[in-house]
């Protein structure tokens, strides 16, 4: 059996809540909002990889450290 490296949960504002779900190497959510996505991706290798996409042509991916930094406002996102 695998190892579960992670875990994901997804709440909402109708109360309505899962939590434990299992994930080894990645999970990600994804958000409709008419004919528009927002996904997150969380990946788990040797470093923890996060991507952010909104749509097919404003995405972000880079180390769970580098997310940080971000938003600090440490670096610039290209």
């Amino acid at each position: 059996m695998s190892e579960i490296r992670m875990t994901g949960e997804m709440r909402t504002d109708y109360d309505i809540e899962t939590a434990g779900l299992p994930c080894e190497r990645w999970g990600e959510a994804v958000f409709k909002i008419g004919d528009e996505e927002i996904v997150m991706e969380i990946s788990i290798e040797d470093k923890v990889i996060v991507a952010l996409m909104a749509g097919e042509e404003a995405v972000w991916k880079g180390t769970l450290e580098g997310m940080k930094q971000l938003l600090r406002g440490e670096i610039k996102a290209r």
